[in-house]
């Protein structure tokens, strides 16, 4: 009668206690704003500090201290040329250029990047590519979340599907 008992009771803690493993996860989190009355798209990124660095030593072969106290010029550097490379907005078929403005480190881990593209008119079509992190890391996904003209759209990036174009 015990072993009936105890037996079930072992594999329920054993399946509870392995839903609590940790698992790590890839993913970067984008807002897109388009501002109509500053005539300026907002871009607001979040990446994981420890993936991104990653990322950027396996791209330029250095390894980089983004968001702690060994940060260097040269990191920020090559940040803003990684973000400029694998982050892109077309506004009606027309590149933009995305101007880099702050970074900030949120809990620790997450790297809170703040960028704008000015003098932008009323527009028919958005083209997003976003490979942020897919070259480093094929389970890498970026949730692109796009507000534009009172509308809401979300777009997932992935190693497969680095580009869409949104139209309004």
């Amino acid at each position: 009668m015990k072993n009936r008992l105890i037996y079930p009771l072992i594999g329920i803690l054993f399946l509870s206690l392995s839903a609590f493993a940790f698992h790590k996860f890839y993913m970067g989190v984008f807002q897109v704003n388009y501002a109509s009355e500053k005539k300026m798209i907002q871009i607001t990124s979040r990446i994981f500090v420890d993936d991104l660095n990653k990322g950027l030593e396996k791209k330029y072969h250095k390894k980089t201290f983004i968001g702690t106290e060994k940060e260097t010029p040269e990191d920020v550097e090559l940040l803003k040329k990684y973000l400029a490379e694998n982050f892109t907005i077309k506004v009606n078929g027309q590149s933009k250029a995305i101007t880099f403005l702050s970074k900030e480190v949120e809990s620790d881990d997450v790297l809170v990047c703040y960028s704008r593209i000015k003098d932008i008119e009323k527009f028919k079509t958005l083209e997003i590519l976003n490979s942020i992190l897919v070259d480093w890391n094929a389970e890498q996904q970026n949730i692109t979340h796009i507000s534009a003209f009172g509308t809401k759209k979300s777009v997932l990036f992935t190693e497969s599907s680095r580009k869409e174009v949104l139209k309004y």
